[in-house]
């Protein structure tokens, strides 16, 4: 099946929480919605999905398979919910999504890209290795400004 990487639409929402869950993305501190809203009102332009487009001569809901949000503050770029259906997860499609956001951050002129992995998911800390990214040796410190509950 072919993939293509569109930008994301409101009608991908469901599917988008979907796959984030089955990814283990979502937190009870997140709402996975408010953070959908809060993108659409910054920078929609760098939420993408991968789908899995169907025979485009008769109606089709295209299939996410893949999502990622990133933003670009004038300073850093930043790369959120990144996530891949488990099953196709070693396909190319993460690989596929991060090269699309580094090309689309370096076009605003973006010097650097940032991502933040929790600690002890040395699977997905490979995947960024892999795509050259390196342990800055910070520590990442959050403050919830506005509550999701």
């Amino acid at each position: 099946m072919e993939h293509v990487i569109r930008p994301f639409a409101r009608p991908d929402t469901e599917a988008v929480v979907a796959l984030w869950e089955a990814c283990g993305l979502v937190r009870p501190w997140n709402d996975p919605r408010r953070d959908i809203e809060r993108k659409l009102s910054v920078q929609p332009e760098l939420f993408l999905v991968a789908v899995e487009a169907g025979d485009r001569s008769v109606e089709t809901v295209d299939r996410v398979v893949a999502a990622g949000m990133a933003g670009f503050d004038g300073h850093r770029g930043w790369v959120n919910y990144l996530a891949v259906r488990p099953d196709l997860q070693g396909s190319g499609l993460g690989r596929r999504l991060m090269e699309e956001f580094e090309q689309r951050l370096a076009a605003m002129g973006c010097p650097k890209l940032n991502l933040q992995v929790r600690a002890g998911n040395e699977q997905v800390i490979g995947f960024y290795e892999a795509l050259g990214y390196a342990d800055d040796r910070t520590v990442s410190l959050g403050k919830r400004l506005i509550p999701d509950a």
